[in-house]
């Protein structure tokens, strides 16, 4: 997903469910944040790099693929943007080990991990719930994918189409994918930009939906592949409906969140509260556009009669910087940097408790203390800090 999304959507999705303006506004300029959070912003403001939420094109670029690089790359890609379905999952027969513990990171949406997701938010900061916001919402765009590299998993083929609905059923247009960085997506000619094709199976050009270009990123597109681990068998991407069914679950978690409802349950939606809103939104997903920010700010200022302020990436950095180190938790960045350090430790426990190397070692810092990474100091300080206040 893109700003669009992430930024003035989920400010909507925040509203829709009972937080105020500026509430609304904190939760969705943390889940925008996340797709901006890389070690060389984070080294610029001298924060913790493990906060890391993304990796810029230069830093992937860069990116050692041995067994430690892989690791570190899916800790970020897998806890953050590609979250894993079905971490037990069986995978075809006669699969090898590392060929399953890679299916086994496949993105899906309504996983056990989007309930501990949007369960480690409850109680705890705005910056965590935008963060769960951008987690959960990129598991109905980024399905099928997984946030490690990988030519098995992630690759496309020539079977590749852009469906368009009709009277009887869909068109089909051959998409015809170009490496071309800096050229738009031509959307009347169906050219999309995508990464270079690399046979090596852990190259960083098969990293999540690269192969895919940006098409999984578009609420509007619907379109069919034949993915690699499929046995043959047609994906059929819908994602009008996908990107609908992700805002309403953004409600729904938002309500779990605020108090509204006890408990958080995946597949459920808040398709009543949405309702009133249904046809503006799902207008807003099928309108054939790049860029969808206009629109969605446009309904959140008509949802709360307030201005929506742009997404500035400086806002929060001076404030931070300025502040002594002992009171920087308790910033707006500070907030989100623990927020992100727990949302990476969890996912990673998981997968590592699975038997899945591929995120690396994991201590549960919650059971057995702190072992492992300095950066993560920040979060037993965090936790002995609340701990003194309950």
């Amino acid at each position: 997903m893109q700003k669009d999304f992430h930024y003035y959507a989920t400010y909507c999705a925040a509203f829709i469910a009972g937080y105020s303006h500026e509430e609304s506004l904190d939760i969705a300029y943390s889940a925008q944040f996340v797709d901006l959070c890389s070690r060389t912003l984070l080294s610029k403001l001298k924060a913790p790099l493990s906060a890391a939420t993304t990796q810029l094109q230069l830093e992937l670029m860069n990116a050692r693929t041995d067994l430690v690089g892989l690791q570190d790359i899916t800790r970020i890609w897998a806890s953050f943007h590609f979250l894993p379905g079905d971490l037990r999952a069986e995978g075809p027969e006669k699969a090898g080990r590392m060929y399953r513990n890679k299916y086994r990171l496949i993105c899906r949406p309504n996983g056990d991990l989007v309930k501990d997701t949007v369960d480690l938010a409850k109680g705890g900061s705005l910056q965590a719930a935008g963060i769960a916001m951008h987690v959960l919402a990129d598991t109905w765009a980024h399905s099928y994918f997984a946030g490690t590299p990988s030519l098995v998993i992630n690759n496309t083929n020539n079977y590749f189409y852009e469906l368009f609905p009709s009277d009887t059923g869909y068109q089909e247009r051959l998409v015809d994918f170009h490496h071309s960085p800096g050229s738009p997506d031509d959307l009347e000619k169906g050219i999309y930009n995508n990464s270079i094709y690399q046979g090596s199976e852990n190259s960083i050009m098969n990293l999540g939906h690269g192969r895919a270009g940006h098409l999984p990123d578009y609420s509007f597109i619907r379109y069919k592949y034949l993915p690699a681990w499929g046995n043959y068998e047609e994906i059929i991407k819908d994602n009008p409906h996908d990107y609908y069914y992700a805002f309403c679950q953004m409600v729904y978690a938002l309500e779990f969140l605020r108090g509204l409802i006890p408990h958080f349950e995946t597949g459920r939606y808040a398709i009543q509260a949405v309702a009133p809103y249904e046809e503006e939104i799902r207008q807003i997903l099928e309108k054939r556009q790049l860029d969808a920010c206009a629109d969605w700010k446009a309904l959140g200022e008509k949802l709360s009669g307030e201005t929506v302020e742009d997404f500035d990436l400086n806002k929060h950095q001076a404030a931070y910087m300025a502040l002594p180190e002992k009171e920087k938790n308790n910033s707006f960045l500070g907030r989100f940097f623990l927020a992100s350090l727990a949302q990476k430790s969890m996912v990673t426990n998981k997968i590592f408790k699975s038997g899945n190397l591929l995120a690396g070692f994991s201590v549960d810092y919650a059971e057995n203390g702190f072992a492992g990474i300095r950066d993560f100091f920040k979060l037993i300080e965090a936790f002995a800090e609340e701990a003194r206040h309950d």
